[in-house]
C-alpha cells in the first residue's frame, strides 16, 4: 500500500506533462493563424445630401375682412369654418343712409343735366348775335362761361352718384378671397365703421400651403461654399415633411425661395417652401420637420454603417486594409448618413478597402487574411495536418 501511494505523484506529473505536449502546437497553430475579414471597396458615388430642419405651416393667402362704410350689421350670410369663393357676400349692413344718398346724388344730377341744356342753348343763340353785334361780346362770355360751368356740374354730380353707388354696394361684405373662413368677431346688430381696426373675420386660403423652413446662417455659409468649390452641384429643391405625430405627409413640396437676410434673433435664414394641401391636413401654424436635398455630392465615399465605430473620445474611425494585408486604424470625418451608410468626407479615398466584418477579432496593426464582404467562410485545415481530420469553417463576426 505504501508503494502505491510514493507512485501515484510521479504518475500525475508525467500525465500532465503529456497532456501538455500534446495540447501545446495545435494551440500555438491557432493562436498564429490570421483572422478572416470581410472587406468592401470604396467608390466614389453622385448623391444628393439631405438635411432635415424645423418649420411651421403658413397660409397660402391671408385676408382679413373689414366694412369700407359704417352702419349696424343687419345679417351674417355665411357659415363659421366653411369654404367661401371670391366675391361671396358675408355680412350685410344696413343701406338705408346710402340709398337716400344714391337718390339725392341722381335728383343733383338731374338738376345739373337740365341747367347745362339751358345755359348751352343761350350760348348758342349769343355767338351769331354778337357776330352782328345785337348784343354785346361781354353777353356771350358770359353766357359761354355759364354753359361750361354748367357741363362741368353734370360731371361732378355724376361722380357723386357713382360714389354713392359704390358706397350702397359696400354695404355688402364680399369675400376678397377664396379660402377657409374663421369665426366671425361681430355679431347682428353691431356698430362697425370704416375705419376699424378689428376685422370681421378672416378668410386663409389653405390649397396650396406654405411651410417656412429655417435653416442656420452657418449651414447655408458652408454649402455655398461647397458649391462654390465644385465639389458638390445644387439638387432639385424637392421637400418632404414629417408631421408632428411622427407621420409622413404623403405629397412632396418645393422650395419657392429664400430670403436675403439673416434673422438677428435666431441667427437663421427662411426657406419658404409650396405644398398641396387637398385634403385640408395641414393647418396654419403647425410644427414640421422638412427634409430636403440643396446638393448633390460627385464624389461621395459612402462606408457601411457597420463598418464604422467611435472612439471614446467620439471620434469616428474604420479599420481598413493596409500594407502586407495588415489591418490599419483611420480617423475619419463622417457627419451624417445616407441610407444605411456614412458619407465620409475626409480619411477615406475611392479603392481603400474597408473592414466590415470579422471586426470583433481584428487588432490595429495585427495581419488578417481579407476577403470579399459576403463570401461564404474559408475552412480551417485539421489540426496537425492530417488527412482524417475534416476542415471546420472559419467564423466573421
Amino acid at each position: 500500500m505504501g508503494s502505491v501511494r510514493a507512485a501515484s505523484p510521479l504518475w500525475f506529473l508525467s500525465g500532465l506533462s503529456l497532456l501538455l505536449a500534446s495540447c501545446g502546437p495545435n494551440e500555438k497553430k491557432r493562436d498564429t493563424t490570421p483572422p478572416e475579414a470581410g472587406f468592401v471597396v470604396l467608390k466614389a458615388e453622385t448623391v444628393p445630401i439631405y438635411v432635415e430642419l424645423s418649420g411651421r405651416t403658413a397660409a397660402y393667402e391671408t385676408s382679413e375682412v373689414r366694412p369700407q362704410v359704417s352702419g349696424l350689421i343687419q345679417a351674417r350670410l355665411f357659415t363659421e369654418g366653411s369654404i367661401v369663393k371670391a366675391g361671396q357676400t358675408l355680412y350685410r349692413i344696413d343701406p338705408s343712409l346710402y340709398k337716400a344718398a344714391v337718390d339725392q346724388a341722381d335728383a343733383n344730377l338731374a338738376s345739373a343735366l337740365a341747367n347745362r341744356e339751358s345755359t348751352q342753348a343761350k350760348a348758342d343763340r349769343y355767338r351769331p348775335l354778337a357776330q352782328i353785334e345785337a348784343v354785346s361780346k361781354q353777353d356771350y362770355t358770359d353766357a359761354a362761361a355759364a354753359a361750361k360751368q354748367a357741363v362741368a356740374s353734370v360731371a361732378q354730380n355724376r361722380a357723386t352718384l357713382e360714389t354713392a353707388r359704390i358706397n350702397l354696394r359696400f354695404t355688402r361684405v364680399p369675400a376678397p378671397i377664396t379660402g377657409r373662413i374663421g369665426r366671425s368677431l361681430f355679431t347682428t346688430g353691431a356698430l362697425v365703421t370704416a375705419n376699424q381696426a378689428d376685422p370681421l373675420t378672416t378668410i386663409q386660403r389653405l390649397d396650396p400651403i406654405y411651410v417656412d423652413i429655417q435653416q442656420s446662417s452657418a449651414e447655408l455659409l458652408a454649402l455655398r461654399r461647397s458649391l462654390a468649390s465644385g465639389g458638390v452641384v445644387p439638387s432639385a429643391a424637392t421637400v418632404k415633411l414629417t408631421l408632428e405625430d411622427g407621420s409622413t405627409y404623403p405629397l412632396a413640396g418645393t422650395v419657392e425661395f429664400a430670403e436675403a437676410m439673416v434673422d438677428p434673433n435666431t441667427g437663421s435664414v427662411t426657406l419658404r417652401a409650396r405644398f398641396p394641401n387637398p385634403s385640408g391636413l395641414l393647418l396654419p401654424g403647425m410644427y414640421v420637420r422638412a427634409r430636403l436635398s440643396q446638393a448633390t455630392s460627385r464624389s461621395a465615399i459612402l462606408v457601411p454603417q457597420r463598418g464604422l465605430s467611435r472612439d471614446a473620445k467620439g471620434n469616428a474611425t474604420v479599420m481598413v486594409v493596409g500594407a502586407g494585408n495588415k489591418a490599419e486604424l483611420r480617423t475619419v470625418t463622417a457627419g451624417q448618413t445616407v441610407g444605411d451608410a456614412w458619407l465620409v468626407t475626409s480619411g477615406l479615398n475611392p479603392g481603400d478597402k474597408v473592414i466590415v466584418e470579422g471586426l470583433g477579432k481584428v487588432r490595429a496593426g495585427q495581419a488578417i487574411r481579407p476577403v470579399p464582404a459576403g463570401s461564404p467562410p474559408q475552412t480551417t485545415p485539421p489540426a496537425g495536418g492530417g488527412s482524417g481530420g475534416s476542415g471546420q469553417p472559419a467564423s466573421r463576426s
